[in-house]
């Protein structure tokens, strides 16, 4: 009896090892003309065992990274560059629970998620030479968890306040910042168009590279699956984009989603805090982090704690805790899977209260003229006795929050009688029409929503009024639009004294600041006013801190700024006018071009320092997306800023930058016979 037990034991882990959920020959991957995958399966999972392929063979090494960083062997990998992602990923104790939580999520999921792993891993066994760590592999469920997990902490903004808490500098990052990234989504439904159509702009801004940068792809099962969209390096699922029915985007939003407490230490015992006068003892625990020195890997050890409100760190001020909802569920990748088969407006709301997305806008569009938009999130029920845009305090219960709102109880508008609905990361008390916005009134102050406008909201609401009906092509201008308003409405500081100066009273550039108060504000690659204000723009930031509390750019401050700026680009570029697309490329592997675009303008770029005085651009317009719904059926184009893949010797490195560039798109469709006939490539995946 005792043998033929240990036979059944051995038999069923040679079954849980051996057994694959998938037959590669079931899955079809069909590359089209600009190398997108539109992957074919007979179940969800091997759909998602054909995204892993061929995503990694676009991109291995991205999500390779990725994964590293949330199971902390990036350090082991890059050395000391990766312990930053590695100690946070150990602080948060990603691996203690997704153990902890993996019963909370649904058999099918866990099967799509599977399907994924034995793709990534079946890519990693064949071809060796393109692993980065042996030790990530095999990649299992859990382990993709563990990255979505320190992912969407980061997305939370916690890890700014773990950065601030390192430094010394608690709670919050510069502001300015924050204002150079960003995303749009707006939609308009007949009482807008005029006619039975309904359009969604999907206008996200991510980095052009990278873990958080977009891949496009198709997604077809025969279990209900037909989404075309974009999704993040190791996600098993489309996280934006458009099915038959219906369509999102997500816009990142800013209310307070994250936590700062400061404990408050024993003043005898060693490692004690006081709750409500209560002794509790921090856990002490130790973050494994790898060096490199002389090519020798060094392993070192970082110590950390925990208190009963979150990951804490000690600085020279005290202890302090951090605490995020986002640290208490691991069921986001499920929830956005789900969003992808939804078929309605009420299977895809319904969705949504599950509330397993800790942040995020979502703008929303579907065939049956429904049209949405909610500041979406996992948002605490707080005690309104404290600030909680400061540390609060950390030895009472009292901070201590456990409950949510609910979905239904977040700000949100549907099918307002405007027949419109937008979002540019600004108050979400500004959406649409100003008699149908959700009221700020109506939510509590501790909720931390956003109340201001930015340059993009004011452009787009703007815009969108001017207009009594608004076609497809107008729909397209509007997501196009490079100009900034009339005046300028950045939320972190006022810039209008620019535009106010008299040359005549700064004779040194004078001719520098006419050459910006005569520019039209329209963000084109060949304006001169837009070369000089965007290389002011990028030099004023060091000049933030010597901000006074009204948060104006004085004229003497814009005028030191400006003399900067002038000696800079006679320095790099022989004179003082300077085109925009001479000063800020978009560059991939050899190729350069000249681009549109500033921060805060409806097609936003950021760029950071290149070559020559110049600027590159890495973040802003990245996979962009425009849907239209007409009598029932769905019409989609797209473009990204560079290609689908991340290899320089392949056709589709680069391949969309000229197209992007000049403002056009790509027609992508969900017609299998046309999809397989102007096919580029058909395949089994290994």
């Amino acid at each position: 009896m005792k043998k033929q037990f240990v036979t059944l034991i051995i038999l069923f882990l040679f079954i849980n090892i051996n057994f694959s959920q998938i037959n590669p020959k079931n899955i079809e991957i069909v590359r089209d003309n600009y190398g997108v995958p539109h992957i074919y399966g007979k179940t969800d999972a091997e759909v998602a065992y054909g995204l892993a392929w061929a995503h990694s063979e676009d991109d291995f090494k991205t999500i390779q990274q990725g994964y590293l960083a949330g199971n902390a062997l990036l350090s082991k990998h890059i050395g000391l560059k990766g312990a930053g992602a590695d100690f946070l990923t150990q602080l948060i104790e990603s691996k203690e629970t997704v153990n902890k939580l993996y019963s909370t999520l649904s058999s099918d999921f866990i099967n799509i998620a599977q399907g994924y792993a034995e793709g990534i891993n079946k890519y990693a066994e064949l071809h060796p030479k393109e692993v980065l760590e042996k030790s990530l592999f095999p990649v299992t469920v859990k382990k993709m968890l563990r990255y979505s997990f320190l992912q969407l902490f980061i997305s939370n903004e916690a890890g700014n306040l773990v950065s601030s808490i390192v430094s010394n500098n608690v709670p919050r990052p510069n502001p300015i910042e924050a204002e150079m990234n960003g995303s749009n989504t707006f939609a308009f439904n007949s009482n807008k168009t005029g006619k039975k159509e309904t359009y969604l702009a999907i206008n996200t801004h991510q980095p052009l590279d990278g873990p958080t940068s977009w891949y496009e792809a198709h997604l077809i099962s025969e279990e209900g699956t037909n989404i075309i969209g974009a999704t993040f390096a190791g996600a098993p699922c489309i996280l934006i984009g458009a099915n038959q029915n219906l369509a999102w985007a997500h816009t990142v939003n800013f209310p307070d989603k994250a936590d700062v407490f400061e404990l408050e230490m024993h003043p005898t015992k060693k490692w004690h805090y006081l709750v409500d006068g209560k002794t509790y003892k921090l856990e002490k625990k130790q973050a494994k982090l790898f060096v490199k020195f002389l090519g020798i890997r060094i392993k070192i050890n970082k110590k950390y704690f925990t208190s009963i409100y979150g990951p804490t760190l000690k600085n020279k001020n005290g202890f302090y805790s951090v605490r995020t909802p986002s640290l208490f569920t691991i069921k986001s990748l499920e929830q956005w899977w789900r969003m992808n088969k939804a078929n309605s407006f009420t299977e895809f709301y319904n969705i949504l209260k599950k509330n397993d997305l800790p942040g995020y806008n979502i703008g929303y569009a579907d065939k049956n003229d429904t049209i949405f938009y909610i500041s979406n999130g996992i948002i605490p029920k707080r005690n309104d006795q404290y600030d909680w845009r400061k540390v609060v305090p950390g030895n009472t219960k009292k901070t201590l929050w456990n409950s949510y709102y609910k979905t239904e109880e977040l700000p949100q508008v549907i099918n307002p009688k405007s027949g419109y609905i937008y979002n540019a990361n600004h108050s979400p008390f500004k959406s649409t029409s100003i008699d149908e916005n959700p009221l700020a009134e109506n939510f509590s102050k501790n909720m931390g929503y956003e109340l201001y406008d930015n340059n993009r909201s004011t452009r787009l609401y703007n815009l969108i009024k001017s207009y009594d009906k608004i076609d497809y092509q107008d729909f397209k201008k509007i997501k196009y639009d490079r100009t900034l308003p009339t005046p300028l409405n950045y939320n972190f500081a006022d810039l209008n004294q620019l535009f106010e100066m008299n040359p005549n009273d700064f004779p040194k550039i004078s001719d520098l600041l006419s050459i910006i108060q005569k520019w039209d504000r329209v963000a084109n690659a060949d304006s001169y006013g837009a070369g000089a204000y965007a290389m002011m723009y990028y030099n004023l930031r060091k000049y933030y801190n010597k901000l006074k509390k009204d948060n104006i750019f004085s004229k003497e401050m814009l005028a030191e700024c400006l003399k900067e700026v002038k000696k800079n680009m006679i320095e790099s570029f022989g004179s003082i006018n300077v085109k925009l697309g001479d000063y800020q490329k978009l560059v991939r592997g050899n190729k350069e071009i000249s681009i549109f675009g500033l921060p805060d303008v409806i097609t936003a770029m950021r760029g950071v320092n290149y070559k020559d005085g110049k600027i590159k651009i890495t973040h802003g317009e990245s996979y962009i997306q425009l849907v239209k719904f007409s009598n029932g059926k769905v019409e989609i184009e797209s473009v990204i800023s560079y290609g689908s893949s991340d290899h320089e010797d392949s056709p589709h490195y680069n391949d969309q930058m000229e197209m992007y560039s000049k403002f056009k798109t790509k027609k992508m469709t969900f017609n299998k016979e046309e999809i397989y006939i102007n096919s580029e490539k058909i395949y089994n995946p290994k």
